[in-house]
């Protein structure tokens, strides 16, 4: 399998935009985030990330309906693509790969308060 490359950030949007399948826009990504993690997240550092996984083709976008409250703009959504959906299976095997491969023993409270 082609090997996929997320930030961790980038890989916190890119769950959060599945979190919100179909609802994922800015404003609700930047709250979903603050809301399950309890860590600020500044709407540069967003932007940033959402331009980047765009650009990898992790994500696609497209704009909604512009409404009276957004001064006539409107939303811009976002959706995982297919090969988003690649890189995320991707880092969550590796992830479980490594998790597996740690000795129980090496995640004991006990052996792990002897170096204490």
């Amino acid at each position: 399998m082609k090997k996929f490359q997320l930030g961790e950030f980038e890989e916190v949007v890119m769950l959060t935009v599945g979190i919100l399948h179909g609802d994922a826009y800015g404003v609700s990504i930047k709250k979903e985030i603050e809301d399950r993690l309890g860590r600020n997240v500044s709407v540069g550092a967003l932007q940033t990330a959402l331009k980047r996984l765009e650009q990898k083709g992790y994500l696609q976008s497209h704009d909604g309906e512009a409404t009276q409250e957004r001064a006539g703009r409107p939303k811009r959504y976002f959706q995982i693509t297919a090969l988003g959906k690649k890189a995320m299976e991707y880092m969550r095997s590796t992830r479980n790969e490594l998790w597996n491969a740690i000795p129980k023993v090496a995640l004991d409270v006990k052996f792990m308060s002897l170096y204490e």
